[in-house]
């Protein structure tokens, strides 16, 4: 009789595997599985997705212990080696059928290699390069009758891009979410409910009962709309997730700031891939100041990929290169009296931010925010004369249209009123959809040789590379992902010339801090889609950006911080 080291069970109910075995067992079942609470004693658990079953089986080769449920720890394990064999097979192209696809214009081999790997994995998160496809891959998939009715979620300014893409590759019929709350969709296609049905995330909380049953496939653009549990759009989309069959999101930057965001995304495409947050957290993540940062991205990027839980692919890759960008970091004149009217609160709120004696804690919180508010506020106003001469040099000197990204409405004041006679138009979180759909007409059309897009509201937009190659950013985000994402708005196919990107940074304020950590968190993302990328230094948290950026505002001014303030 073969010897037993303890016993497995099927906890149905939380989905859990229980484990019960002897001592020594237990150190080795904790070196393998690192999802395993290390505290855990007696007994332990781990969740029952089909990576660990299937891993759990492999345990039991050289531990074996009694299982109750045999037969259920097969199926489950089988589902992993299923997957894995079908992610093998599409990947080396051995199941690519051109002719799959019944679309207006076919797919390229790579586009139909990512909708294939969608159909096969039923959940994928598709990082490629900005403007590779990604939405024609998605539309391929609404091709395979499997995934009809469709459900595409998007930002508020793509709908209609959206739809005037289904219609360019396919026949079927699509209609907008008009409203936030639902309404009889069979009204608008000749009496049956669309094939794709197309909606922004504003909308999603109000139609998730009503649409959730009713569709097969959803697509998440821009999925890290999602990287933030707790949302109503995060539970809308969740729901709609777990009753569809094929899940997909779209992004190329699937991360703005800390890998632990990758969880919530992924989580939503494959609900059970990762298993539980606290058993990835043991696993993948370490902790700082509670933000979630993933220990080691090349590694976790490696295993997405061979997991099938994302597909990557760089243009180099495909063989669709474009030139490099030319990234011109330059420096302009800022104006002192801009941050002199903000100096006597900003000096207060830095004192405390740096303050750190505990009865300070909650204030410092709240002053963070305010003082990083205040600061990059005010190096925006310092600097937008300069930033408007620069861009009217740029525009007159070679008679082309530039694109100018910024963040604050004091700024873009500033902007409009030094450029008015070059008709500038505006794409930022204060005009609607058709008001920013007529700035791009009118930007494509050269009505305007300005466009003015806030840092994080022109994700997904497309048709500006035709007429433009050279952005500015008079503004700088804290995020490396918000910057890829906006200079990816003119470095896509379509675009016949050189890309440039002028970063353009004042010496004073907040610039200096937040272009060195733009090179910091780059890392997180880097890493995560390029598993070759190096990561040279460790992240910092954000709080940590801002203590540096106090203590460089009191420094500059030659303020000594009291030592009874705790510093």
């Amino acid at each position: 009789m073969n010897k037993s080291y303890g016993t497995v069970k099927y906890l149905s109910r939380r989905k859990m595997w229980e484990i019960v075995c002897q001592p020594h067992v237990a150190i080795q079942l904790k070196r393998v599985f690192a999802k395993i609470d290390t505290f855990e004693f007696g007994v332990h658990h781990l969740s029952a997705t089909p990576e660990n079953s299937n891993n759990l089986q492999w345990f039991l080769q050289r531990w074996p212990m009694d299982v109750e449920q045999p037969t259920t720890l097969e199926t489950i394990a089988a589902r992993w080696r299923e997957r894995e064999s079908l992610v093998d097979q599409i990947l080396s192209q051995m199941q690519i059928d051109p002719t799959y696809f019944k679309m207006k214009l076919p797919p390229r081999e790579y586009q139909s290699l990512a909708t294939m790997m969608w159909l096969a994995a039923e959940g994928l998160l598709l990082a490629d390069d900005v403007g590779l496809g990604k939405t024609a891959e998605a539309i391929a998939g609404f091709t395979d009758p499997r995934t009809r009715p469709g459900l595409v979620v998007t930002l508020t300014h793509l709908p209609h891009q959206w739809e005037q893409e289904v219609y360019k590759f396919t026949d079927l019929q699509c209609h907008i979410l008009r409203k936030t709350t639902p309404y009889d969709l069979t009204k608008y296609c000749g009496g049956r409910f669309p094939d794709v049905v197309i909606s922004n995330y504003h909308k999603l909380s109000g139609w998730a009962e009503t649409i959730a049953p009713l569709i097969k496939s959803v697509v998440f653009d821009e999925v890290q709309e999602l990287r933030h549990q707790g949302t109503n759009k995060y539970r809308a989309a969740q729901h709609i997730a777990k009753n569809t069959s094929y899940r997909l999101g779209l992004s190329a930057t699937p991360i703005y700031n800390y890998g632990g965001e990758i969880y919530n995304v992924i989580s939503i495409l494959q609900p059970d891939a990762l298993g539980t947050w606290q058993e990835f957290q043991r696993e993948w993540c370490v902790y700082d100041e509670q933000k979630p940062k993933i220990k080691d991205p090349p590694a976790f990027g490696i295993y997405a990929r061979e997991a099938g839980l994302m597909l990557r692919r760089t243009r180099k890759e495909v063989k669709r290169e474009l030139p490099p960008v030319t990234v011109v970091p330059h420096y302009i004149d800022a104006n002192p009296e801009a941050l002199l009217a903000m100096e006597g609160d900003a000096i207060n709120l830095a004192k405390l931010i740096l303050a750190q004696k505990e009865q300070f804690r909650g204030q410092r919180m709240q002053a963070s925010s305010e003082f990083n508010m205040r600061m990059r506020q005010a190096t925006g106003i310092a600097k937008a004369p300069f930033v408007a001469e620069f861009a009217k040099f740029l525009v007159e000197d070679n008679d082309e249209p530039v694109v100018l990204y910024g963040w604050h409405r004091e700024v873009y004041k500033i902007w409009l009123e030094k450029l008015k006679h070059l008709n500038p138009v505006m794409f930022t979180g204060s005009e609607d959809a058709k008001q920013k759909e007529e700035s791009k007409r009118k930007f494509i059309a050269g009505e305007s040789k300005v466009m003015i897009i806030s840092l994080r509201a022109g994700a997904g937009m497309d048709g500006l590379q035709d007429v433009c190659h050279v952005t500015i950013f008079g503004e700088l985000d804290w995020s490396p992902g918000v910057h890829e994402q906006c200079v990816g708005r003119i470095h896509r196919d379509g675009q016949d010339e050189p890309v440039t990107a002028y970063y353009l940074i004042a010496d004073t304020g907040s610039d200096p801090i937040i272009s060195d950590v733009l090179g910091v968190k780059k890392q997180q993302i880097e890493g995560l889609r390029d598993p070759n990328q190096d990561l040279v230094s460790k992240l910092q948290i954000e709080s940590e950006y801002i203590k540096r950026l106090a203590e460089k505002f009191l420094t500059d001014r030659g303020i000594v911080i009291p030592i009874s303030l705790g510093v």
